[in-house]
């Protein structure tokens, strides 16, 4: 038995499954190739998406009812929610009223978009490419530039930033970069960093189980260690699709409350 497993792991490795590669994420044109107009899977991906996500809450919002049934309290509490626990938790309500539209418009599109890497036949989530996170990103950016030239105008801002106050003046000559490369380039690249590898190593890991699955039910010499070994690797493909959902849920998450720091903190300290 030993060495039937033996032989069989010689044969995966020497052949091997068609596993999954970074190549993957740049699927070719598939519409409107050759023009400005051009869509590949992952585009499609995202347009059919934001469709959904759009119709599901018109739909809602269009049939909303004082006493909420079922769906409707469930879309309800989802918003409250990103109100309660993410905004009014870090602002305060005051204060993040103003915000409470633009982190719920951005906990609500990730969300879809990153579930799109488990529904069979979409199979790759929509921010699984660099593009989307930094498009979030720097909406963020300008949300909190927006708000610190409002409440503290440009100079204060960069200067309480960037020159902070107790600090021996040969420092500034190195904090005062460091401080302003932060503030424009480290926030908007952790938020887009941390969403985009995150999606893109999870559809990774869970492509990976599958095709070892079908390789050893499909393809092993002998089916009697084939099929077990298999249907160990399907199990934890599973087990990867349900760890996949609570990641997506997981990454809106955290990018709702990143961007809500952020831009609290382009506020004057109370």
């Amino acid at each position: 038995m030993i060495e039937a497993v033996g032989a069989n792991m010689l044969l995966a490795s020497s052949s091997g499954p068609d596993l999954p590669g970074v190549n993957d994420f740049l699927p070719p044109e598939i519409l409107f190739q050759g023009t400005p107009f051009a869509i590949n899977r992952i585009i499609l991906i995202r347009i059919v998406a934001m469709v959904v996500l759009l119709l599901v809450l018109g739909i809602t919002a269009a049939r909303a009812k004082l006493i909420p049934g079922r769906w409707q309290g469930l879309i309800e509490y989802g918003i409250e929610f990103v109100r309660n626990n993410v905004v009014y938790e870090t602002m305060g309500e005051l204060r993040g009223k103003r915000y409470v539209p633009m982190i719920s418009t951005l906990f609500f599109t990730i969300f879809v978009f990153n579930l799109f890497g488990i529904i069979p036949g979409a199979n790759m989530a929509a921010t699984a490419t660099v593009t989307m996170p930094l498009v979030f990103a720097i909406w963020v950016l300008i949300q909190y530039w927006i708000a610190a030239i409002r409440e503290k105008g440009l100079w204060h801002y960069i200067r309480d930033e960037c020159f902070t106050p107790g600090v021996p003046w040969p420092i500034y000559i190195l904090l005062a970069p460091i401080q302003l490369l932060e503030l424009l380039v480290v926030r908007p690249a952790s938020l887009t960093i941390r969403l985009f590898a995150n999606m893109i190593s999870g559809h990774l890991v869970l492509a990976t189980c599958l095709a070892f699955a079908q390789y050893w039910f499909i393809e092993a010499a002998n089916k009697f260690v084939g099929i077990p070994v298999g249907g160990l690797w399907f199990v934890g493909g599973f087990v990867m699709t349900l760890f996949e959902a609570f990641i997506a849920f997981l990454q809106a998450y955290v990018f709702a409350i990143l961007a809500t720091v952020y831009i609290n903190l382009s506020y004057p300290d109370e």
